[in-house]
């Protein structure tokens, strides 16, 4: 096995971990693994009227740093890019937020309102 094949099989685990950890606080998942030319979406998701774009990052080890340094401002930039395709595609009119969700050996951790469209992607989790 490849080492991205099974960096892909991980992701995926941490995204199941994730959508259960997100239902279990009251969130309905809507969409997973959205796709559009701009990026990907891991999970889109409701939570109380609130349409909520969600970015997953697991870390194994502390080898590569820490999770949350890993949504880096282009990161959010794509991810925000991607949203408003998903906006335009389904013309939702739902009000939308961006949360984060580390899964690590020591729990799981949820962000949220991590980011917003109108920051310059700085982020304070």
């Amino acid at each position: 096995m490849t080492h991205k094949n099974k960096g892909q099989r991980l992701g995926k685990w941490a995204e199941d971990i994730a959508c259960q950890f997100l239902r279990k606080h009251g969130y309905a998942i809507i969409e997973r693994n959205w796709h559009s030319r701009f990026g990907e979406i891991d999970i889109i998701a409701r939570d109380k009227g609130i349409l909520v774009f969600v970015e997953v990052k697991m870390r194994t080890s502390s080898g590569y740093g820490d999770a949350r340094e890993a949504v880096t401002f282009w990161k959010c930039k794509r991810i925000i890019t991607t949203a408003k395709a998903y906006l335009r595609m389904t013309r939702s009119e739902l009000p939308a937020r961006f949360d984060v969700v580390i899964v690590e050996s020591k729990g799981i951790s949820l962000y949220q309102d991590a980011f917003q469209v109108e920051d310059t992607c700085s982020h304070g989790f």
